[in-house]
């Protein structure tokens, strides 16, 4: 009688650590499965490298942006290649055709105005995406709005004449960036809601003085400002 109920608890207590075991299994794949589904919702960390003047590289998750390249391949030789490039304008310090001509942009989408698509040699044509002032597209996840950017004072007018550039608002992910081009404090600045990053230009005489930049900046509240 004693060997049977032995039995009978071993194999009660075999059975009870199996139950366990596959409870602890279970609760193994559910966290698991949670943090999967975590790291799929969650955006990736923006990394923001400034070069030099308006020449800006992020980096977010696996896309990597070059925003108005310029200074000669070299320059770029720390960061990956570009799976996005914006430009902003058709002078040398935000268009560059030698630059563009010796970086791998194999495989990058480039987003320009007009008057940039005008500029590029005819290879760039199926790379490029145009788009005027109001226009928006979304490449690589990346949603990008085009916004003007043009001077405001009369002496400085033909400097950046309205429409021909574009500043950029970018959405990545969770965040909004706002690339302003060269401008003054147009409306069009002063309206934008919701930015949490803004790259704002300041130098005369093109664009516009610390105190008007820093109450167009007041009137649209970004979180925070790049000079």
């Amino acid at each position: 009688m004693y060997s049977v109920v032995k039995l009978l608890a071993i194999a009660f207590l075999f059975t009870l650590g199996c139950k366990q075991e596959k409870n602890a299994q279970d609760q193994a794949k559910n966290a698991d499965e949670s943090a999967i589904k975590s790291q799929e919702t969650s955006s990736p960390a923006i990394e923001i490298h400034p070069v030099e003047h308006a020449t800006t590289v992020l980096k977010w998750g696996k896309v990597t942006l070059y925003i108005d390249p310029v200074g000669g391949a070299e320059t770029f030789t720390d960061y990956p290649s570009p799976d996005l490039i914006l430009i902003t304008d058709i002078h040398g310090d935000h268009l560059s055709v030698e630059t563009l001509e010796n970086l791998d942009t194999a495989g990058a989408k480039i987003i320009v105005p007009q008057a940039v698509a005008d500029k590029m040699p005819e290879k760039f044509t199926p790379q490029l995406d145009v788009l005027n002032n109001g226009d928006s597209k979304e490449r690589f996840g990346v949603l990008v709005e085009a916004i003007p950017m043009y001077n405001l004072r009369e002496e400085a007018r033909n400097f950046h004449v309205k429409g021909r550039g574009n500043g950029y608002v970018i959405t990545l992910g969770n965040e909004r960036l706002y690339f302003s081009g060269d401008t003054e404090d147009i409306p069009e600045m002063r309206a934008l809601e919701n930015i949490d990053k803004a790259f704002i230009c300041m130098n005369l005489p093109y664009t516009m003085t610390v105190d008007r930049a820093a109450d167009a900046v007041l009137a649209f509240k970004p979180e925070q400002v790049y000079p």
